[in-house]
């Protein structure tokens, strides 16, 4: 059996694609040990499952406040220098020890986790990359050469200082395994060594959050609107909107809104939550209103529900317009959308069947993928492939 050390950022949409395939592997004999575990992502981890270094407590964040108002390359310049980059000065030292303690076979590394990726080429161990958004794999920069060469200049650095300086190739991609947890239908075909998995999706620990059930209704479809679990900052007018959108739409649909913040006040009949089991909610579902994050569009189009995707920074853009083109949703402004608009693109997706039916054809090639059972034998294929090669 293999030893893999799963590295992930203290960001919950990174982990949670992984806890399935981690538990799968763990099924069938193999040894899995995490690193980068923070406070804010401590919980979604089992308690039994190993974490390196070995410590009684979980580090704790570095709080970062990005302004809500940073788009194009003024966001994407922060999110390296500010967020991502120390990230890795911080977590190599940290990998470096987790090696040393838990002697992996392999390293499955999150893509925005590149001291995983650095610290595997400077210790001459195969690594597999988790692409848990597919926006990098479409070469978002493309016609931008002095974005992009802006971008290499970074990796560059950070390779210098932390990795093998002789490495080639884009540290944030693997050159023994790319798993991107999407597949073409959603994103259309890539080059090199992407493997599309579909969605990794497993047994949530807050499955049963006291949901109101008994408040639904067979009679109207059910809308969610979530805009996942780091956008508290900037979603309260939107939200709002949503609501009053909702609360028109009565008389058909019965409307949930999820606000972690406590800032949205209830219209009508419309549920105002800080949370839900979403996995169970979108298995009701008519059809989802959000922001584009990866791991909600995945869920919802795995549940086979069309969506209105209002994008609001970063990949959520890509990942929005992936959903148009597939033909599975529409796409509304963020920033300027009103009730009305709201409700009308509501209706849209629900009064026109191509959306549904597009919808369940990202649906069936989800399924046809195999999420984190075709992972975990992914890894287990790349683990036994190194066994005997000799480490740097």
């Amino acid at each position: 059996m293999s030893r893999f050390l799963f590295v992930v950022p203290p960001f919950v949409g990174h982990v949670t694609p992984l806890l399935a395939v981690a538990e799968r592997l763990r099924r069938d004999g193999h040894h899995v040990g995490w690193t980068g575990i923070t406070a804010s992502v401590a919980h979604l981890i089992d308690d039994d499952a190993p974490r390196y270094p070995r410590t009684d407590r979980p580090r704790q964040d570095t709080p970062v406040h990005r302004p809500a108002e940073l788009r194009g390359f003024a966001a994407l310049k922060f999110l390296w220098e500010e967020v991502l980059a120390p990230l890795t000065e911080r977590m190599v030292p940290l990998v470096r020890q987790a090696v040393d303690e838990f002697g992996p076979d392999v390293l499955v590394v999150d893509q925005q986790a590149l001291a995983g990726a650095l610290v595997a080429e400077q210790a001459g161990l195969p690594w597999a990359t988790s692409a848990t958004t597919s926006s990098e794999l479409v070469s978002p920069l493309a016609g931008m050469p002095k974005l992009e060469a802006w971008l290499d200049g970074l990796l560059t650095g950070l390779r210098a200082r932390f990795g093998d300086p002789t490495a080639i190739g884009d540290p944030r991609f693997s050159p023994h395994l790319v798993l991107a947890f999407s597949t073409a239908a959603l994103v259309g075909e890539v080059t090199s060594n992407v493997r599309f998995v579909g969605p990794s999706i497993g047994a949530r620990q807050d499955d049963n959050t006291g949901f109101p059930w008994q408040e639904l209704d067979a009679e109207r479809g059910l809308v969610l609107v979530t805009l996942g679990t780091a956008n508290a900052e900037v979603g309260d007018r939107f939200l709002g909107e949503s609501a009053r959108a909702l609360a028109e739409l009565s008389d058909r649909v019965r409307g949930v809104v999820v606000d972690p913040a406590g800032n949205v006040a209830p219209v009508g009949d419309v549920l105002v939550l800080p949370r839900v089991p979403q996995l169970n909610v979108l298995a009701r579902c008519a059809a989802v209103v959000c922001h584009g994050g990866h791991n909600t569009v995945c869920e919802a189009l795995n549940a086979g529900v069309p969506l209105v995707v209002a994008p609001i920074r970063d990949d959520q853009l890509i990942v929005a317009q992936q959903v148009v083109d597939a033909g599975a949703g529409v796409r509304l402004r963020f920033g300027r959308t009103t009730a009305d608009q709201l409700r009308t693109a509501i209706e849209t997706v629900l009064d026109d069947p191509g959306y549904a039916a597009g919808a369940r054809r990202i649906k069936q090639s989800f399924s046809a993928a195999g999420g984190a059972d075709t992972a975990a034998t992914l890894l287990a294929d790349l683990a036994a492939g190194a066994a005997g090669r000799p480490r740097a």
